[in-house]
């Protein structure tokens, strides 16, 4: 059997999977317009939105995932659509899941940009261009069968809360620019594992947002943004890992000189420990203009949550470039301590 018809077999047995679940899926988002729907598909893959009515895009997208449209009335198509590039099956990894196993295989952490331009890109560092000619779901099955010819898996695994690890801003930010509510996003620094199970690579996102702002007061108290922490952005994109800023976080950041470096030269923070919803945040004060991106610190998870991971072959662990903490800071002489709390309460 030749390696294309093996993919075609492949993505016509997903499209079957597909349509066979669609009376089940089809429950979970009957409270979702069908146009808001079919738009999160098409930003997924594309970016953005398209223009035009709601049969003919879906029916374009349809044909660009698996060459064919799919049966079934438009709500089931989509909602089965849905799950097929998010939610996945018991023995039937997502399509998303799929591709940011191979980014990580790859190139060691997760790719950026829409849905397209990630599969274009795998394909490119593979076989030097990209196979524009052929359905997503066979172009994915046919990178994963060069790279992985037993197939991706994926497992339930538990993940504790107080779990520390490294994140870096992925953008400037400049305090007097911003408003409550702007989404700030961090990026995972190091693999997010358990054990040898894969849950978010390197390069994953964390999201947080704008909590609160205070500008310059009186008695020239200084501007006060606080940063909230919302949670990582998995493989498993179902089931989100709520993350913190709390007090195991700031024994890591303190005992890392490259955050202390980085807080030194660009903003005074003040951490914030106590759920702000599930997140703990960061304060930063005075006259910053810019926090730059790349300003490293670390986050912990705020509360155990089950999640479907990776589990690494033994072959592949060699790769697994776990976010590392800092060894917890030597222990201090009992003087040093008292003038350190002194100046924490002056402060």
């Amino acid at each position: 059997m030749t390696g294309k018809l093996k993919s075609l077999l492949i993505v016509m047995a997903i499209a079957m999977i597909i349509s066979s679940n669609m009376a089940a899926y089809g429950e979970e988002a009957l409270d979702k317009p069908p146009f808001e729907i079919l738009s999160h598909i098409e930003e997924l893959t594309y970016g953005q939105p398209k223009s035009g009515g709601l049969m003919s895009r879906l029916s374009e997208i349809e044909k660009a995932y698996f060459g064919r449209e799919l049966p079934g009335s438009l709500s089931e198509r989509q909602q089965a659509f849905l799950n097929f590039l998010e939610n996945g099956l018991p023995d039937q990894p997502s399509f998303i899941f799929k591709l940011g196993v191979c980014e990580w295989i790859v190139t060691q952490k997760i790719g950026d940009g829409n849905l397209k331009e990630r599969l274009e890109a795998l394909e490119k560092l593979l076989e030097g261009e990209p196979k524009i000619d052929g359905p997503f779901a066979m172009r994915l099955e046919r990178i994963v069968g060069l790279i992985l010819p037993e197939g991706i898996t994926w497992e339930e695994v538990e993940v504790p809360d107080k779990k520390v690890f490294k994140v870096a801003l992925k953008n400037t930010l400049s305090p007097q620019d911003v408003k409550v509510g702007d989404p700030v996003e961090l990026v995972m620094q190091g693999d997010f594992v358990i054990n040898t199970s894969l849950i978010a690579p390197s390069g994953s996102y964390v999201l947080g947002r704008i909590d609160s702002i205070k500008p310059p007061r009186s008695f020239g108290r200084p501007a006060e943004v606080k940063i909230a922490f919302d949670h990582i952005i998995p493989l498993d994109l179902v089931n989100k890992i709520p993350v913190m800023m709390g007090e195991e976080a700031e024994k890591a950041s303190q005992a890392d000189d490259s955050v202390i470096a980085a807080a030194g030269a660009s903003f005074v923070g003040a951490i914030l420990l106590g759920p702000l919803g599930f997140a703990g945040g960061m304060l930063v004060k005075g006259d910053v203009k810019d926090i730059p991106a790349g300003t490293p610190f670390y986050l912990e998870t705020a509360k155990v949550t089950t999640v479907r991971a990776y589990p690494v072959p033994e072959i592949l662990q060699s790769i697994i470039n776990p976010s590392q903490t800092p060894p917890p800071p030597a222990e201090e002489d009992e003087q040093t301590k008292n003038t350190s709390t002194t100046i924490n309460k002056t402060k």
